[in-house]
């Protein structure tokens, strides 16, 4: 499919890990109701996660440089903005976007987004997934069709 200006769409995808504690816990709930909810994520004393994120980005490809964006640069962006805030820390105690947000994998998702988008041109869409097991995926934003 193509773009306005008639450049075919692309999606380009960078793939990252990084290891984070968190504990996941509501404070307006019960320290009961925490426990019924979360289970063992609930631990007082925290717990890990080897997290894998895949950052795809999607535009039109530049006819100049064949690029949809410079994986490089992508690179440096995720590097900077999510794996030297989000690696080796407790999401809890070390990154302030969690301290009055509960770090579940979809608002680590969000805050990861968010963390992203604002270093992204106006043009081009931008889609996650993180998986906090090998078995558990968020996608965000939902509509990427992921």
């Amino acid at each position: 499919m193509s773009s306005s200006t008639g450049a075919p769409r692309v999606a380009v995808t960078r793939h990252e890990h990084f290891n984070a504690a968190h504990r996941i816990h509501n404070p307006a709930l019960s320290d009961a109701d925490n426990t019924r909810i979360y289970g063992k994520c609930n631990n007082p004393s925290f717990h890990g996660h080897n997290y894998e994120l895949i950052v795809r980005v999607t535009g039109p490809l530049d006819p100049v440089t064949g690029y949809v964006i410079d994986l490089g640069e992508l690179s440096t962006i995720v590097k900077r903005e999510v794996l030297d805030r989000l690696d080796h820390k407790n999401l809890n105690v070390d990154v302030p976007e969690f301290r009055n947000v509960n770090p579940t994998a979809e608002n680590i998702a969000i805050v990861i987004y968010n963390l992203i988008r604002p270093h992204l041109a106006d043009h081009l869409d931008l889609y996650l997934t993180l998986g906090e097991t090998p078995r558990n995926f968020v996608h965000y934003p939902a509509t990427s069709g992921a």
